[in-house]
């Protein structure tokens, strides 16, 4: 079977403003795949691209195996489209909310009921699927809105930033629910800011900026790029964070990362553990108290800022394409109304 996507060479220019330029990107099957960059980077461009929101002005896409610029109707029956942004009726029940759409999607009376509580039982609803989405939790309408996405039982489910908002347990919920979706069959397109959501979702990530994807790989690959190993020390008192930084400065391959605060200090080492057995001779040298030192990956913070200079939720240029509230397999609407 042909990958779930794949796009080559797409551009997009909003007056002087380039959101694409000529982003290439390959989506294979079975999996989760994340799309990463700072805002205005071309992330929500690219999704409205894929949902056949948006037409690029140069380049090909196909979406599991359609042609998304000539056939966006036969497109549009493949996916599913969520949000950052829950949207779900609160006077109805969630089982009423997801036979709704069901119906919307011409589903006939008993195949939506059907589908509706098979969906309901997969996201963990069955038991809260007659209360009204009124009384459900964060994470709970959240999850009924994933579900919505879901009824049509789409091949590519685009998600955009899916737990903005959400509280450290609903989070964890909802990701559960994803990798439950992709085990069942339903392969995953993810855009977000929280740089560990991709790392514990993504079996591939692509990094872009500036409209093109310039670094993909597994997690694992892209934690290699910005070194093997990093030094993370906290040093017991604020005032001691100058004079550690000047001695362990010398043993990384990279600029020290100061966060004050917290008084820590990464060094990007190579030859890790010897590394970090000089880091510790230095430091008693000194006589300096250390709350905590240890060795780890780099993450994928430090990878994103490395590769782009710049944080992940650093804003620039912002993406001129206005956020949709929700959209599940959206009618077709003319361009002149998307900018």
């Amino acid at each position: 079977m042909p990958p779930i996507l794949e796009a080559h060479g797409l551009t997009k220019r909003f007056k002087s403003t380039q959101a694409l330029a000529g982003l290439d990107l390959t989506a294979e099957r079975g999996q989760v795949t994340a799309i990463l960059g700072p805002n205005g980077a071309g992330k929500t461009t690219f999704i409205r691209m894929v949902a056949t929101l948006l037409l690029p002005d140069e380049g090909s896409l196909t979406v599991a195996g359609i042609d998304a610029i000539k056939e966006p109707e036969r497109v549009r029956r493949a996916i599913g489209l969520a949000g950052q942004s829950a949207a779900v009726e609160d006077n109805m029940s969630g089982r009423e909310n997801l036979e709704l759409i069901g119906r919307l999607f011409g589903h006939g009376s008993r195949q939506a009921k059907a589908s509706a509580g098979v969906v309901l039982e997969l996201l963990g609803l069955g038991e809260s699927a007659d209360r009204l989405a009124r009384t459900y939790s964060g994470g709970m309408r959240r999850k009924l809105d994933l579900g919505a996405s879901l009824v049509g039982a789409p091949e590519l489910l685009l998600l955009d930033e899916p737990t903005t908002g959400l509280d450290p347990r609903s989070r964890n919920d909802l990701w559960d629910a994803i990798r439950d979706l992709v085990a069942a069959g339903t392969d995953v397109l993810l855009t977000t800011q929280y740089l560990d959501e991709a790392d514990h979702l993504a079996a591939r990530i692509a990094i872009i900026d500036h409209g093109r994807v310039i670094a993909e790989g597994t997690p694992d690959e892209l934690k290699s790029r910005a070194g093997a190993d990093v030094i993370q020390v906290h040093v017991a008192h604020v005032a001691d964070i100058d004079r550690a930084l000047e001695v362990l400065a010398p043993l990384g391959h990279d600029t020290p990362r100061v966060d004050r605060p917290t008084r820590s200090i990464a060094i990007p080492v190579e030859k890790g553990s010897s590394r970090l057995l000089e880091a510790v001779r230095v430091l008693d040298g000194l006589g300096l108290e250390v709350s905590d030192i240890g060795l780890r990956r780099a993450t994928l913070d430090e990878v994103f800022l490395s590769i782009t200079g710049r944080p992940a939720d650093e804003t620039e240029n912002p993406d001129p394409t206005p956020r949709r509230r929700r959209g599940q397999r959206p009618a077709p609407a003319p361009q002149e109304s998307l900018r």
